[in-house]
């Protein structure tokens, strides 16, 4: 086991690396583009072999989580904001397919008109949408919960999809200890 000073972004993409998803599809936006680039330089650098899907929208890459889910991937995604109210025609779908789909994501306030502080505004409204969410306080807990919410969504009394929240410019970009684990 080592223990690493990693941002929350890092700490959810070393989960899900870990995790060993099979397909990412996810589109950057602020706070969450960390886990995004940090999955990408996995794939890039042979440390996960996992598709990575880039895609124009978040309505895309949700749409494209849940293709992936559908034919019977392990599939992650990230998201923020209005990328996540933008993701909220698809959520359903997952929920309602019974897909074991994981979503980190990097909490931050709906723009009115604009603004990039921490809130719930993304999330709270779309917990009616049939994703399980886990909010994380920390970031070994941002880490943790990555690999919880796949034992969790896949277990067959379950099989629902899972938020992993975590606080949008905190806990998405402060470094804190975190014990990760060795792959076995």
């Amino acid at each position: 086991m080592a223990r690493v000073y990693i941002s929350g972004c890092k700490a959810a993409a070393e989960a899900a690396r870990l995790a060993k998803v099979e397909v990412v599809a996810a589109y950057p936006i602020t706070p969450q583009t960390g886990i995004v680039e940090a999955l990408s330089q996995d794939v890039y650098d042979g440390r996960l072999a996992a598709e990575l899907v880039p895609v124009e929208s978040e309505h895309s890459a949700m749409s494209a989580t849940v293709g992936a889910s559908i034919a019977g991937a392990r599939a992650f995604t990230a998201s923020s904001s209005q990328g996540l109210a933008f993701m909220h025609e698809v959520l359903p779908y997952a929920s309602g397919l019974r897909l074991p789909l994981v979503m980190a994501v990097a909490n931050r306030s709906i723009a009115s008109p604009v603004s990039i502080f921490v809130d719930h505004q993304d999330t709270l409204p779309q917990r009616e949408t049939g994703f399980l969410q886990f909010y994380a306080v920390n970031c070994q807990e941002v880490f943790d919960s990555i690999l919880l919410a796949y034992k969790i969504a896949e277990d067959e009394r379950v099989l629902l999809p899972v938020m992993v929240c975590f606080d949008g410019f905190f806990l998405s970009h402060i470094n804190e200890p975190v014990e990760i684990p060795d792959q076995e």
